[in-house]
């Protein structure tokens, strides 16, 4: 077949959340990867007074893009920042911009969404599935688009044990709760949400499971591929390794261990920890958007983007490499030697929160009181416990997903595509 990257050669691309961890390194590897390709086009809205231009102006420049700009100087001029606001009505377009892209994208990545677990219902609807639905009927419109990736997650349904390659029917129809979110106030929709979600643990994962049906029953008549990362996490490789842009799931929490502020965490040793790097997530993606645009398949390609059946690793393994890496390197201006224990048991989790979390960052912030600083232990330490409760459900419990079509996805890559794309057989890593 022909090879990736002239498979994106003269092509337009169209990638929404590109101002996102993963976006930004789908943006990069692309740009970096695939020279030939002639535009790629960012949907992203206006943000704390700042232009949609100044913003992409600004994210360009950071250091993930450095390698690009050395290789390829003039790089910029092939982004082109469009003004959208994925939340209302026709993607907040400009009549100008909805002709310029349904006149020139052939390639679609969708990877606009919210990742916020605790987000409510009402906005993570808007987020995750209305505006994936306003996508598929630009997508629509495109006159010439070879393919539409929509990117997902591996934990959409979580609430199975087993979880293969495939769109699963949905907890309630989308387009029915749509409705009834318009009519319900906020109060109401709180007040149902735990009965929505059910076995699910939060609105993210539910409501990435209803975007999929979506995409599934209004993107019939497209060409279109899902890829579900399971917990994305730093670089492994590209374009350097260790890369990452926040501290949100569990980059922040191997951080608060180096530190020493993390000395306790809800986890079972022997659950697999279903962590990949982000730019393994992103060469896969590219690779699926090659696959189907060149084969054309009659049905949707899913692509359980995961290591757990391939390369199992346990949260108990995670502790280890986490204390000992940081140990033989340890962080500047570290709270305490790192140290951390991981416990299934509700009531000793209690207790070493108390004694190893709270009361040694009370007793810091009366320190800094004496002194004449401000306190700030008990709020980091605070926030720490929110993040590692949003994450309890995922280090506690594990999965098996059917990896066949990433599988078959890799053996179809050419020896030079998986140097271009350095991809692990397997994703072995």
């Amino acid at each position: 077949m022909i090879s990736i990257p002239d498979f994106y050669k003269g092509k337009n691309v169209l990638i929404t959340g590109a101002t996102g961890f993963m976006g930004k390194v789908l943006l990069e590897k692309l740009l970096r990867s695939c020279p030939g390709v002639k535009a790629v086009y960012v949907l992203v809205r206006h943000k704390a007074g700042q232009e949609p231009k100044d913003r992409v102006t600004e994210m360009l420049s950071c250091k993930l893009f450095d390698r690009l700009r050395e290789e390829q100087p003039d790089c910029a001029k092939k982004v082109i920042a469009i003004s959208s606001e994925l939340t209302q009505p026709e993607l907040d377009l400009s009549k100008q911009d909805q002709e310029t892209l349904t006149e020139t994208i052939e390639i679609v990545f969708h990877c606009a969404a919210t990742v916020r677990f605790n987000e409510s219902l009402r906005d993570a609807m808007q987020l995750n599935v209305i505006a994936t639905q306003q996508m598929l009927h630009l997508a629509q419109r495109i006159k010439k688009l070879e393919v539409f990736i929509h990117v997902s997650t591996a934990y959409a349904n979580c609430n199975r044990k087993h979880i293969e390659e495939i769109v699963y029917p949905p907890p309630v129809d989308p387009k029915k709760l749509i409705e009834s979110l318009e009519w319900m106030d906020d109060s109401l929709v709180n007040d149902i949400t735990p009965k929505l979600i059910g076995d699910r643990p939060n609105t993210y994962t539910y409501t990435k499971a209803l975007a999929e049906y979506i995409v599934q029953q209004e993107g019939s008549k497209l060409n279109i591929a899902i890829v579900r990362p399971s917990i994305v996490g730093a670089s492994w490789k590209e374009p350097f390794p260790g890369w990452i842009d926040n501290f949100n799931g569990p980059s922040g929490l191997f951080i608060a261990a180096g530190k020493g502020i993390l000395r306790t965490m809800r986890a079972s040793n022997n659950a697999v920890a279903d962590l990949i790097p982000v730019d393994v997530v992103v060469n896969t993606t590219l690779a699926a958007a090659w696959y189907s645009g060149v084969n054309r398949p009659k049905n949707i390609i899913v692509y359980n983007c995961t290591t757990g059946g391939t390369n199992p690793f346990h949260w108990g393994e995670v502790e280890y490499h986490v204390i000992s890496t940081f140990k033989r390197n340890p962080l500047e201006q570290a709270f305490r030697r790192p140290n951390v224990n991981l416990t299934s048991n509700h009531l000793l989790y209690q207790y070493w929160i108390a004694v190893s979390h709270k009361a040694p960052a009370l007793l810091y912030d009366i320190y800094l009181r004496i002194t004449g600083r401000s306190p700030r232990m008990m709020k980091t330490i605070t926030r720490l416990h929110k993040a590692m409760m949003l994450l309890e459900y995922f280090s506690s419990n594990s999965w098996v997903w059917n990896n066949e079509n990433t599988n078959m996805l890799m053996s179809q890559l050419s020896i030079e595509d998986k140097k271009v794309l350095t991809l692990p057989t397997a994703l072995l890593f």
